[in-house]
Protein backbone atom coordinates (compact mmCIF):
# COMPACT_ATOMS: atom_id res chain seq x y z
CA UNK A 1 0.00 0.00 0.00
CA UNK A 2 2.74 2.46 0.87
CA UNK A 3 4.58 1.62 -2.34
CA UNK A 4 1.41 2.39 -4.28
CA UNK A 5 1.14 5.94 -2.89
CA UNK A 6 4.88 6.70 -2.93
CA UNK A 7 6.95 8.21 -5.73
CA UNK A 8 9.12 5.69 -7.54
CA UNK A 9 9.42 1.91 -7.60
CA UNK A 10 9.23 -0.11 -4.40
CA UNK A 11 10.85 -3.54 -4.57
CA UNK A 12 9.78 -6.13 -2.05
CA UNK A 13 11.77 -9.28 -1.32
CA UNK A 14 10.33 -12.26 0.55
CA UNK A 15 6.84 -11.30 -0.60
CA UNK A 16 4.15 -13.68 0.62
CA UNK A 17 1.84 -14.85 -2.18
CA UNK A 18 -0.94 -15.73 0.27
CA UNK A 19 -4.49 -14.87 -0.67
CA UNK A 20 -4.62 -11.86 1.68
CA UNK A 21 -1.58 -10.24 0.06
CA UNK A 22 -2.85 -10.97 -3.45
CA UNK A 23 -6.23 -9.42 -2.56
CA UNK A 24 -4.40 -6.27 -1.48
CA UNK A 25 -2.41 -6.17 -4.71
CA UNK A 26 -5.58 -6.58 -6.78
CA UNK A 27 -7.26 -3.68 -4.96
CA UNK A 28 -4.28 -1.46 -5.80
CA UNK A 29 -4.21 -2.60 -9.42
CA UNK A 30 -7.88 -1.64 -9.70
CA UNK A 31 -6.82 1.94 -8.88
CA UNK A 32 -4.18 2.11 -11.61
CA UNK A 33 -1.15 0.82 -9.69
CA UNK A 34 1.32 -1.37 -11.57
CA UNK A 35 2.35 -4.27 -9.33
CA UNK A 36 4.44 -7.11 -10.72
CA UNK A 37 4.69 -10.37 -8.79
CA UNK A 38 7.56 -12.69 -9.56
CA UNK A 39 7.58 -15.52 -7.06
CA UNK A 40 8.77 -14.14 -3.74
CA UNK A 41 9.54 -10.72 -5.20
CA UNK A 42 7.22 -7.85 -6.05
CA UNK A 43 7.71 -4.49 -7.72
CA UNK A 44 5.19 -1.73 -7.09
CA UNK A 45 5.32 1.36 -9.26
CA UNK A 46 4.00 4.16 -7.09
CA UNK A 47 1.57 6.80 -8.28
CA UNK A 48 2.13 9.28 -5.45
CA UNK A 49 -0.18 10.27 -2.65
CA UNK A 50 -2.84 11.63 -4.99
CA UNK A 51 -2.22 9.63 -8.12
CA UNK A 52 -4.68 6.77 -7.60
CA UNK A 53 -7.56 6.42 -10.07
CA UNK A 54 -11.20 5.78 -9.26
CA UNK A 55 -11.85 2.03 -9.59
CA UNK A 56 -14.44 0.94 -12.14
CA UNK A 57 -15.67 -1.91 -9.90
CA UNK A 58 -15.81 -2.60 -6.15
CA UNK A 59 -12.45 -3.22 -4.49
CA UNK A 60 -12.52 -6.83 -3.26
CA UNK A 61 -10.49 -7.38 -0.07
CA UNK A 62 -11.33 -11.09 -0.04
CA UNK A 63 -10.80 -12.47 3.46
CA UNK A 64 -8.30 -9.80 4.52
CA UNK A 65 -9.36 -7.58 7.42
CA UNK A 66 -5.99 -5.86 7.17
CA UNK A 67 -6.56 -4.98 3.51
CA UNK A 68 -10.07 -3.68 4.10
CA UNK A 69 -9.38 -1.62 7.19
CA UNK A 70 -6.07 -0.13 6.06
CA UNK A 71 -7.21 0.76 2.58
CA UNK A 72 -10.06 2.79 4.09
CA UNK A 73 -7.43 5.18 5.42
CA UNK A 74 -6.01 5.71 1.93
CA UNK A 75 -9.41 5.95 0.23
CA UNK A 76 -10.57 8.56 2.74
CA UNK A 77 -8.09 11.06 1.28
CA UNK A 78 -8.77 10.43 -2.41
CA UNK A 79 -10.79 12.62 -4.76
CA UNK A 80 -13.24 9.91 -5.76
CA UNK A 81 -15.87 7.53 -4.42
CA UNK A 82 -15.13 3.83 -4.10
CA UNK A 83 -16.81 0.72 -2.78
CA UNK A 84 -15.01 -1.97 -0.76
CA UNK A 85 -16.32 -5.51 -0.43
CA UNK A 86 -15.08 -8.78 1.07
CA UNK A 87 -15.99 -12.43 1.34
CA UNK A 88 -18.72 -13.76 3.61
CA UNK A 89 -16.42 -13.99 6.63
CA UNK A 90 -14.96 -10.50 6.22
CA UNK A 91 -18.44 -9.05 5.67
CA UNK A 92 -19.36 -10.13 9.20
CA UNK A 93 -16.43 -8.36 10.86
CA UNK A 94 -16.94 -4.99 12.60
CA UNK A 95 -15.81 -1.88 10.72
CA UNK A 96 -17.20 0.89 12.94
CA UNK A 97 -13.94 0.79 14.89
CA UNK A 98 -12.29 2.23 11.75
CA UNK A 99 -15.23 4.24 10.45
CA UNK A 100 -15.53 6.24 13.70
CA UNK A 101 -12.04 7.82 13.77
CA UNK A 102 -11.93 8.29 9.99
CA UNK A 103 -15.30 10.07 10.15
CA UNK A 104 -13.89 12.35 12.84
CA UNK A 105 -11.16 13.22 10.34
CA UNK A 106 -13.81 14.19 7.78
CA UNK A 107 -14.19 10.98 5.80
CA UNK A 108 -17.58 9.98 4.41
CA UNK A 109 -18.06 6.23 4.82
CA UNK A 110 -21.37 4.43 4.39
CA UNK A 111 -21.88 0.97 5.84
CA UNK A 112 -24.76 -1.33 6.64
CA UNK A 113 -24.85 -1.97 10.39
CA UNK A 114 -21.15 -1.15 10.58
CA UNK A 115 -20.08 -3.90 8.22
CA UNK A 116 -19.00 -4.31 4.60
CA UNK A 117 -19.78 -3.50 1.87
CA UNK A 118 -18.46 0.01 2.47
CA UNK A 119 -18.80 3.12 0.31
CA UNK A 120 -16.05 5.71 0.77
CA UNK A 121 -16.25 9.23 -0.61
CA UNK A 122 -12.81 10.75 -0.32
CA UNK A 123 -12.11 14.39 0.37
CA UNK A 124 -10.27 16.87 2.58
CA UNK A 125 -9.27 15.49 5.96
CA UNK A 126 -8.19 17.06 9.23
CA UNK A 127 -5.86 15.75 11.90
CA UNK A 128 -7.37 14.41 15.12
CA UNK A 129 -6.26 13.43 18.61
CA UNK A 130 -7.63 9.92 19.11
CA UNK A 131 -7.64 7.65 22.15
CA UNK A 132 -7.79 4.05 20.97
CA UNK A 133 -10.65 2.23 22.75
CA UNK A 134 -9.13 -1.14 21.83
CA UNK A 135 -5.62 -2.32 21.02
CA UNK A 136 -5.80 -2.70 17.24
CA UNK A 137 -2.91 -2.19 14.85
CA UNK A 138 -5.36 -2.27 11.95
CA UNK A 139 -7.37 0.67 13.29
CA UNK A 140 -4.23 2.59 14.24
CA UNK A 141 -2.75 1.98 10.78
CA UNK A 142 -5.90 3.18 9.01
CA UNK A 143 -5.75 6.43 10.98
CA UNK A 144 -2.04 6.89 10.23
CA UNK A 145 -2.56 6.29 6.52
CA UNK A 146 -5.39 8.84 6.50
CA UNK A 147 -3.13 11.28 8.35
CA UNK A 148 -0.95 11.47 5.22
CA UNK A 149 -3.83 13.38 3.59
CA UNK A 150 -4.89 15.44 6.61
CA UNK A 151 -4.38 19.07 7.43
CA UNK A 152 -2.44 19.37 10.66
CA UNK A 153 -0.97 16.71 12.92
CA UNK A 154 -2.72 13.50 13.93
CA UNK A 155 -2.14 11.94 17.35
CA UNK A 156 -3.05 8.36 18.24
CA UNK A 157 -2.92 7.26 21.87
CA UNK A 158 -2.93 3.56 22.72
CA UNK A 159 -2.58 1.48 25.87
CA UNK A 160 -1.63 -1.29 25.67
CA UNK A 161 0.51 -0.76 22.60
CA UNK A 162 -0.29 -2.77 19.47
CA UNK A 163 2.18 -3.95 16.85
CA UNK A 164 4.09 -1.08 15.28
CA UNK A 165 4.93 -2.35 11.79
CA UNK A 166 3.10 0.55 10.14
CA UNK A 167 4.98 3.21 12.08
CA UNK A 168 8.30 1.63 11.17
CA UNK A 169 7.34 1.34 7.51
CA UNK A 170 6.00 4.90 7.31
CA UNK A 171 9.31 6.27 8.57
CA UNK A 172 11.16 4.22 5.98
CA UNK A 173 9.02 5.77 3.24
CA UNK A 174 9.75 9.29 4.49
CA UNK A 175 6.67 10.04 6.56
CA UNK A 176 6.94 12.35 9.57
CA UNK A 177 5.93 9.91 12.30
CA UNK A 178 7.17 9.74 15.88
CA UNK A 179 6.21 7.44 18.73
CA UNK A 180 6.84 7.57 22.46
CA UNK A 181 5.12 5.87 25.39
CA UNK A 182 2.10 4.79 23.39
CA UNK A 183 1.59 8.19 21.74
CA UNK A 184 2.06 8.26 17.96
CA UNK A 185 2.18 11.61 16.15
CA UNK A 186 1.97 11.94 12.38
CA UNK A 187 2.41 15.15 10.43
CA UNK A 188 1.61 15.38 6.70
CA UNK A 189 4.43 15.42 4.16
CA UNK A 190 4.30 16.43 0.47
CA UNK A 191 5.18 12.94 -0.78
CA UNK A 192 6.39 9.52 0.25
CA UNK A 193 9.45 8.06 -1.44
CA UNK A 194 9.78 4.51 -2.68
CA UNK A 195 11.92 2.05 -0.73
CA UNK A 196 13.38 -1.43 -1.07
CA UNK A 197 11.93 -3.84 1.48
CA UNK A 198 12.95 -7.28 2.68
CA UNK A 199 10.10 -8.78 4.65
CA UNK A 200 11.12 -10.83 7.72
CA UNK A 201 9.74 -14.31 8.17
CA UNK A 202 6.30 -14.17 9.79
CA UNK A 203 6.23 -15.18 13.44
CA UNK A 204 2.54 -16.07 13.06
CA UNK A 205 3.54 -18.72 10.52
CA UNK A 206 6.61 -19.79 12.49
CA UNK A 207 4.39 -20.31 15.55
CA UNK A 208 3.01 -23.62 14.29
CA UNK A 209 6.48 -25.12 13.97
CA UNK A 210 7.67 -23.64 17.25
CA UNK A 211 4.82 -25.42 19.02
CA UNK A 212 5.58 -28.65 17.16
CA UNK A 213 9.20 -28.41 18.29
CA UNK A 214 8.22 -27.88 21.91
CA UNK A 215 5.55 -30.57 22.08
CA UNK A 216 7.19 -33.40 20.12
CA UNK A 217 9.52 -35.88 21.80
CA UNK A 218 13.27 -35.55 21.25
CA UNK A 219 12.70 -32.61 18.95
CA UNK A 220 14.68 -29.54 18.00
CA UNK A 221 13.77 -27.12 15.25
CA UNK A 222 15.38 -23.89 14.07
CA UNK A 223 13.43 -21.40 11.99
CA UNK A 224 15.62 -18.81 10.36
CA UNK A 225 15.13 -15.09 9.76
CA UNK A 226 11.92 -14.64 11.74
CA UNK A 227 10.64 -11.19 12.66
CA UNK A 228 10.90 -10.75 16.42
CA UNK A 229 9.57 -7.22 16.78
CA UNK A 230 8.78 -6.93 20.53
CA UNK A 231 5.29 -5.59 19.78
CA UNK A 232 4.57 -8.80 17.84
CA UNK A 233 6.54 -11.56 19.57
CA UNK A 234 4.38 -12.04 22.65
CA UNK A 235 4.01 -15.75 21.86
CA UNK A 236 7.65 -16.32 22.79
CA UNK A 237 7.13 -14.67 26.17
CA UNK A 238 3.96 -16.70 26.80
CA UNK A 239 5.66 -19.98 25.91
CA UNK A 240 8.66 -19.19 28.10
CA UNK A 241 6.25 -18.55 30.97
CA UNK A 242 5.16 -22.16 30.46
CA UNK A 243 8.76 -23.38 30.68
CA UNK A 244 9.51 -23.58 26.96
CA UNK A 245 13.12 -24.07 25.87
CA UNK A 246 13.36 -21.35 23.20
CA UNK A 247 16.50 -19.53 22.19
CA UNK A 248 17.11 -16.70 19.73
CA UNK A 249 20.35 -16.40 17.81
CA UNK A 250 21.83 -14.45 14.92
CA UNK A 251 19.88 -11.32 15.82
CA UNK A 252 20.02 -8.64 13.17
CA UNK A 253 18.11 -5.89 11.44
CA UNK A 254 17.20 -2.29 12.05
CA UNK A 255 13.61 -1.21 12.39
CA UNK A 256 12.20 -4.73 12.10
CA UNK A 257 14.52 -7.01 14.11
CA UNK A 258 14.92 -10.62 13.01
CA UNK A 259 16.49 -13.70 14.55
CA UNK A 260 16.76 -17.45 14.18
CA UNK A 261 14.40 -19.17 16.63
CA UNK A 262 15.24 -22.60 18.06
CA UNK A 263 12.58 -24.58 19.95
CA UNK A 264 13.37 -27.82 21.78
CA UNK A 265 11.20 -30.48 23.40
CA UNK A 266 10.04 -29.05 26.73
CA UNK A 267 8.07 -30.06 29.79
CA UNK A 268 5.45 -27.34 29.81
CA UNK A 269 3.25 -26.17 32.65
CA UNK A 270 0.09 -24.09 32.66
CA UNK A 271 0.22 -20.31 32.92
CA UNK A 272 -2.03 -17.25 33.12
CA UNK A 273 -1.84 -15.15 29.96
CA UNK A 274 -3.50 -11.73 30.07
CA UNK A 275 -3.19 -7.96 29.82
CA UNK A 276 -0.67 -6.28 27.55
CA UNK A 277 0.66 -9.65 26.40
CA UNK A 278 -2.55 -10.45 24.51
CA UNK A 279 -2.27 -7.84 21.69
CA UNK A 280 1.30 -9.01 21.11
CA UNK A 281 0.19 -12.59 20.40
CA UNK A 282 -3.47 -12.29 19.40
CA UNK A 283 -3.09 -14.19 16.10
CA UNK A 284 -1.10 -17.00 17.73
CA UNK A 285 -3.57 -17.81 20.51
CA UNK A 286 -5.21 -20.80 18.72
CA UNK A 287 -1.90 -22.66 18.34
CA UNK A 288 -0.81 -21.51 21.80
CA UNK A 289 -4.00 -23.14 23.07
CA UNK A 290 -2.85 -26.44 21.55
CA UNK A 291 0.37 -26.06 23.53
CA UNK A 292 -1.68 -25.38 26.68
CA UNK A 293 -3.68 -28.58 26.16
CA UNK A 294 -0.42 -30.54 26.09
CA UNK A 295 1.06 -28.80 29.14
CA UNK A 296 0.66 -29.89 32.75
CA UNK A 297 -1.95 -28.00 34.73
CA UNK A 298 -4.34 -25.19 33.96
CA UNK A 299 -3.79 -22.37 31.47
CA UNK A 300 -6.03 -19.30 31.64
CA UNK A 301 -6.26 -16.83 28.75
CA UNK A 302 -7.91 -13.53 29.66
CA UNK A 303 -8.51 -10.08 28.10
CA UNK A 304 -8.85 -11.68 24.65
CA UNK A 305 -12.33 -10.47 23.63
CA UNK A 306 -10.83 -9.42 20.30
CA UNK A 307 -10.62 -13.10 19.37
CA UNK A 308 -14.39 -13.09 18.92
CA UNK A 309 -14.27 -10.80 15.88
CA UNK A 310 -11.55 -12.48 13.86
CA UNK A 311 -12.14 -14.66 10.78
CA UNK A 312 -14.27 -16.73 13.15
CA UNK A 313 -15.20 -16.35 16.80
CA UNK A 314 -11.84 -17.76 17.81
CA UNK A 315 -12.79 -18.18 21.44
CA UNK A 316 -15.51 -20.59 20.36
CA UNK A 317 -13.73 -22.22 17.43
CA UNK A 318 -10.52 -22.73 19.41
CA UNK A 319 -12.42 -24.37 22.25
CA UNK A 320 -14.34 -26.58 19.81
CA UNK A 321 -11.10 -27.57 18.08
CA UNK A 322 -9.46 -28.59 21.36
CA UNK A 323 -12.49 -30.57 22.48
CA UNK A 324 -12.46 -32.44 19.18
CA UNK A 325 -9.06 -33.81 20.24
CA UNK A 326 -10.31 -34.78 23.70
CA UNK A 327 -8.89 -31.78 25.50
CA UNK A 328 -10.68 -29.99 28.32
CA UNK A 329 -11.34 -26.41 27.14
CA UNK A 330 -13.88 -23.97 28.54
CA UNK A 331 -14.94 -20.70 26.92
CA UNK A 332 -15.16 -17.58 29.07
CA UNK A 333 -16.36 -14.08 28.33
CA UNK A 334 -12.88 -12.91 27.41
CA UNK A 335 -10.85 -16.03 26.69
CA UNK A 336 -10.34 -19.67 27.57
CA UNK A 337 -9.59 -22.00 30.47
CA UNK A 338 -7.66 -25.08 29.35
CA UNK A 339 -6.95 -28.04 31.61
CA UNK A 340 -3.78 -29.59 30.26
CA UNK A 341 -2.16 -32.94 30.73
CA UNK A 342 -4.54 -35.02 28.62
CA UNK A 343 -3.24 -37.13 25.76
CA UNK A 344 -4.76 -35.81 22.56
CA UNK A 345 -6.42 -38.18 20.15
CA UNK A 346 -7.18 -37.57 16.51
CA UNK A 347 -10.43 -35.80 15.77
CA UNK A 348 -12.59 -34.17 13.15
CA UNK A 349 -12.39 -30.37 13.07
CA UNK A 350 -14.47 -27.88 11.11
CA UNK A 351 -12.14 -24.96 10.43
CA UNK A 352 -15.12 -22.63 9.78
CA UNK A 353 -12.96 -21.17 7.01
CA UNK A 354 -10.48 -19.79 9.56
CA UNK A 355 -6.91 -20.37 8.42
CA UNK A 356 -5.40 -20.26 11.90
CA UNK A 357 -7.89 -22.80 13.23
CA UNK A 358 -7.11 -25.15 10.32
CA UNK A 359 -3.35 -24.94 10.86
CA UNK A 360 -3.62 -25.20 14.66
CA UNK A 361 -5.72 -28.33 14.22
CA UNK A 362 -2.99 -29.78 12.01
CA UNK A 363 -0.45 -29.21 14.79
CA UNK A 364 -2.78 -30.89 17.31
CA UNK A 365 -3.22 -33.80 14.92
CA UNK A 366 0.53 -34.32 14.67
CA UNK A 367 0.83 -34.22 18.47
CA UNK A 368 -2.09 -36.62 19.03
CA UNK A 369 -1.13 -39.99 20.52
CA UNK A 370 -3.71 -41.94 18.50
CA UNK A 371 -6.22 -41.70 15.72
CA UNK A 372 -6.47 -39.83 12.45
CA UNK A 373 -7.31 -36.16 12.14
CA UNK A 374 -9.66 -34.74 9.53
CA UNK A 375 -9.79 -30.97 8.98
CA UNK A 376 -12.77 -29.65 7.04
CA UNK A 377 -12.02 -26.59 4.91
CA UNK A 378 -8.26 -27.03 5.32
CA UNK A 379 -7.63 -25.20 2.04
CA UNK A 380 -8.25 -21.90 3.88
CA UNK A 381 -4.64 -22.16 5.13
CA UNK A 382 -3.68 -20.62 1.78
CA UNK A 383 -5.01 -17.28 3.01
CA UNK A 384 -1.83 -16.71 5.01
CA UNK A 385 0.41 -19.76 4.45
CA UNK A 386 0.40 -21.23 0.93
CA UNK A 387 1.94 -24.69 0.92
CA UNK A 388 1.46 -25.26 4.66
CA UNK A 389 0.14 -28.78 4.23
CA UNK A 390 2.96 -29.69 1.85
CA UNK A 391 5.44 -29.91 4.75
CA UNK A 392 6.32 -33.59 5.37
CA UNK A 393 5.31 -33.44 9.04
CA UNK A 394 1.66 -33.14 7.96
CA UNK A 395 1.77 -36.08 5.54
Amino acid sequence: MLGAIAKGDTRIKNFLTGEDCVSTVNCLRAMGVSAELNGAEATVRGRGLRGLRAPSAPLDAGNSGTAMRLILGILAGQGFTSRVIGDESLSRRPMNRVITPLSQMGAQIEASRGRAPLTVTGGPLRGIDYDMPIASAQVKSAILLASLYAEGPTVVRESPESRNHTEIMLKLFGADVSSENGIITSRPVPELRAADITVPGDISSAAFFIVLGLCSENSEITIRNVGVNPTRAGLLDALRAMGADITLSNRRGEGEPTADITARSSRLRGAIIRGSLIPRMIDEIPVFAVCAALAEGRTVIRDAEELKVKESDRVRTTAEMLRAFGANAEETGDGLIIEGGEHLRGGRVDSKGDHRIAMSAAVAGVCARSGDTVIEGAECAGISFPGFFEYPVFN
